[in-house]
């Protein structure tokens, strides 16, 4: 009996793969962020879903009223501005950080002297908190205090209210996105560092000049770095939150109303968590359409190394 018992964990043994044991110990690892993900990400969605065909504060009132909070964004002047502020800043943002972005690791991959000294200062300010960030910001753009009007005073320039003003609101936002490039550009520094160098000598042993060493090797081969910076750099800027709610509060009139603000307004100021989640999955829906645009787009100029062999 004693025997028989001490020989079944070896019968077990003999019927399960070691691959099916790896793939075991593999989901068992991951199974933190797949829990995670089940319950914070996708059911935190299905719920928000849910709750969008819903008049509710979440607290007293719970009314199913279909698809009324979707219609009623359609007569909501606050929501067609609000996607208006951040389609000019994503539209302006994106295109703006991916060229300056790409400039920077253009210059650091020319072998400098103290390269991973300029690359830490290039760096940190994308790690910085964004409240500190937009704390820092609103200073540097204070028409009276800030340091910014002081330097074009000093050469007799009258600057301009910046944030305060609705002309320069939005354009304030988007020079202040700028001075994150950093996270960008060390993607784009590696992606230059991942070309090879024989493609180089080989173009300008045949008279390629640097224009068009640039134009036909670096930027093709550099274009899926560029995809994933665009794709993400899209994503990001229609959830810009942060700076409008803490330097300007969306004003003035209005002017960095931006979609993720006038959403948290509506469910954590106002406490209508229906129309705010119905808000929630126009900007999802935006988002995924640029999203897949961009995807589909890409067949027509993103290019691998393995396609140009």
């Amino acid at each position: 009996m004693a025997t028989n018992q001490i020989a079944r964990p070896k019968i077990w043994r003999r019927h399960i793969k070691p691959s099916t044991v790896e793939a075991l110990v593999g989901y068992l690892c991951i199974s933190p962020w797949i829990v995670g993900f089940l319950v914070f990400t996708l059911g935190a969605m299905l719920a928000s879903l849910g709750i969008s065909f819903l008049r509710t504060d979440m607290l007293t009132e719970t009314k199913f009223v279909g698809l009324n909070n979707y219609v009623r964004m359609s007569h909501d002047p606050l929501v067609r501005k609000s996607l208006i502020n951040t389609a000019y800043y994503s539209f302006a943002m994106v295109p703006l950080g991916t060229v300056i972005a790409l400039v920077i690791a253009l210059l650091l991959n020319q072998g400098v002297k103290f390269q991973g000294t300029f690359r830490t200062i290039y760096y940190l300010p994308s790690i910085v908190s964004g409240v500190a960030v937009a704390v820092l910001w609103a200073w540097l753009y204070n028409p009276e205090l800030g340091l910014i009007n002081a330097v074009l005073a000093k050469f007799g320039i009258h600057g301009p209210r910046w944030i305060y003003s609705t002309r320069w609101a939005m354009p304030s936002m988007i020079i202040m996105s700028l001075w994150g490039a950093g996270g960008s550009m060390l993607i784009f520094l590696a992606g230059l560092q991942g070309i090879p160098t024989a493609l180089y000598e080989a173009a300008t042993i045949d008279g390629a000049g640097a224009w068009r060493r640039f134009w036909h090797i670096t930027i093709p081969l550099l274009t899926p770095t560029i995809f994933f910076s665009v794709v993400m750099r899209i994503i990001g800027s229609w959830q810009i939150f942060t700076q409008a709610y803490v330097m300007t509060a969306g004003g003035p009139n209005n002017a960095t109303l931006t979609v993720v603000l006038y959403l948290y307004r509506k469910a954590f100021e106002q406490f209508h968590f229906g129309y705010a989640s119905a808000i929630a999955w126009v900007l999802f829906f935006i988002i995924l359409g640029f999203t897949l645009i961009i995807f589909k787009s890409s067949e027509l100029w993103v290019f691998y190394e393995s396609e140009l062999k």
